[in-house]
């Protein structure tokens, strides 16, 4: 087992750190959003990795910044400094490095979101890689983080993109867990909606075909506390969430 699942279980994943919903000046994926999931007890905090226009790795979600600054510009094109501006005023910037040093007790699952962050989020994770897995929808990037994190002597968890997902799917109708365990060959958690549009992907049988595998179910992103008890029930390992708070407070009441 990597040393990214020897926390809590069920685990409770922070999605772009907490939000409390009484919070001013604070906005997700900010350095106050992953202290506010640090201190309500998250010892997982999901999060997403650009590269600004200097090459600093940032943990932040969109391409753009409108959503969250109002500035129109695509990030790629921003320096971190400007970013670090626009952000004083919505609970900081932070950067990759800096989460990782701030918070060493995190164990942090990071998506990769541009392809020109794949290698050096993989550097910048290497030193830290007993504490971090890596994801990303594309299995390329995924691959490209992760084969970086390797070339500098580090070695992160890992969940499946939406390709291996689908391989997943198709392994799972089928049957046959050979054929599931192929298709989960090199990974250790699959990271998915309960549903896809009509489509139910976390199921009972869903979950105990990637569990035969030896794979972790996560499940993202629920908020509501009677789905995080109903998948609890079916035996997800993780609930990924934007109440934290809220999640941890289930899953402690339920060990």
């Amino acid at each position: 087992m990597h040393p990214w699942f020897t926390g809590a279980h069920p685990r409770v994943l922070a999605h772009r750190g907490l939000v409390p919903p009484d919070a001013e000046g604070i906005v997700e994926n900010s350095f106050a959003a992953v202290a506010a999931a640090h201190a309500a007890g998250a010892e997982y905090v999901e999060s997403d990795c650009h590269l600004t226009s200097d090459g600093v790795v940032v943990l932040f979600h969109d391409d753009d910044l409108s959503r969250v600054t109002g500035d129109p510009r695509p990030l790629r094109e921003v320096t971190a400094r400007t970013l670090e501006q626009l952000m004083s005023s919505r609970g900081g910037l932070i950067t990759l490095p800096q989460a990782l040093e701030a918070f060493p007790t995190v164990r942090f699952n990071l998506d990769v979101k541009a392809a020109d962050a794949a290698e050096p989020v993989g550097r910048a994770v290497a030193r830290h890689a007993d504490r971090v897995l890596l994801t990303s929808f594309s299995d390329r990037r995924r691959q490209q983080a992760l084969t970086a994190a390797r070339a500098a002597g580090g070695h992160p968890a890992t969940s499946a993109g939406s390709a291996a997902i689908a391989r997943v799917l198709g392994a799972v109708a089928s049957g046959v867990p050979a054929l599931v365990r192929r298709a989960l060959a090199g990974i250790d958690a699959v990271q998915v909606p309960e549903r896809r549009g009509r489509l139910r992907i976390v199921t009972r049988r869903f979950v105990t075909a990637v569990q035969g595998a030896g794979v972790e179910v996560h499940v993202w992103t629920v908020n509501d506390p009677e789905d995080m008890n109903r998948l609890l029930d079916l035996g997800v390992d993780g609930l990924v969430s934007d109440r934290a708070d809220i999640a941890l407070k289930i899953t402690s009441a339920r060990s």
